[in-house]
């Protein structure tokens, strides 16, 4: 019965996930009420995006609202991250990665208001002295952490002007490569709990399907307060979960 619920979780997640980031606030916190481990369930959550963010990122290149050429040199960099921080978080509390995730996310909240873009803009993803730091730093809080790591590239990618659409498809590259990378830290590491993660990745990648698709017929000035709610949400729960 609890390989169907995680199925069902990896769902709903993954949907919200792939629209507006924080779909751990949903995966992360429901592993941790059903006794898994911190970084066990962290590590679920890597190999699944892995594969599901790979799936609704080919979905989009097939349909051709994306481009791989102007895109390709994301998975270097936030492979590098995605590694970074997956060893990062074997050498820290569970403690001190929920304070690192709040830190970021308010942060994040409060550039979205200084920020101008508004996922209406049509400029191509450039390899920029904004673009690789702001992909590497999110890779970084991915292998550490993940909760955010969606939404947190979103607003970078509104802040540069990108389309929604492909900015949904460009944060799906990026996930997979920075979770790849993690998800040889955390596999490496023994941290992985299989049954659990197999059955999440399976409703991942439903949902991973489910999203893009409702990606592609979403008003871009709907996103931005969509986004600051996730935040808002994410912000709540993470603070509820460190002081318990």
């Amino acid at each position: 019965m609890e390989y169907v619920l995680i199925f069902f979780i990896g769902i709903v997640a993954t949907t919200l996930g792939t629209l507006a980031g924080g779909g751990g606030l949903i995966s992360l916190p429901s592993m941790l009420l059903m006794g898994l481990p911190i970084h066990s369930a962290i590590g679920a959550n890597k190999v699944s995006n892995t594969v599901s963010a790979f799936s609704s990122f080919y979905v989009l290149l097939r349909r051709k609202e994306i481009s791989f050429k102007e895109s390709f040199w994301i998975i270097p960099v936030s492979l590098a991250g995605g590694i970074s921080g997956g060893y990062i978080a074997s050498q820290m509390s569970a403690k001190n990665l929920y304070w690192v995730a709040i830190c970021l996310l308010i942060f994040a909240f409060i550039t979205s208001f200084l920020s101008k873009g508004n996922f209406s803009g049509n400029e191509p993803l450039r390899f920029s002295k904004i673009s690789v730091p702001g992909l590497y730093g999110i890779g970084i809080y991915d292998g550490v952490f993940g909760p955010g790591q969606g939404t947190l590239m979103l607003y970078l990618f509104g802040y540069l002007n990108v389309a929604y659409i492909r900015a949904v498809g460009y944060v799906r590259l990026a996930t997979f490569a920075s979770c790849f990378g993690a998800s040889i830290s955390y596999i490496s590491t023994g941290m992985i709990i299989w049954p659990m993660t197999i059955a999440l990745l399976l409703g991942s990648v439903t949902g991973a399907q489910v999203g893009v698709r409702i990606a592609q017929k979403l008003n871009p000035k709907y996103v931005k307060p969509i986004l600051r709610v996730v935040t808002v949400a994410i912000i709540l729960q993470l603070v509820i979960e460190n002081l318990r």
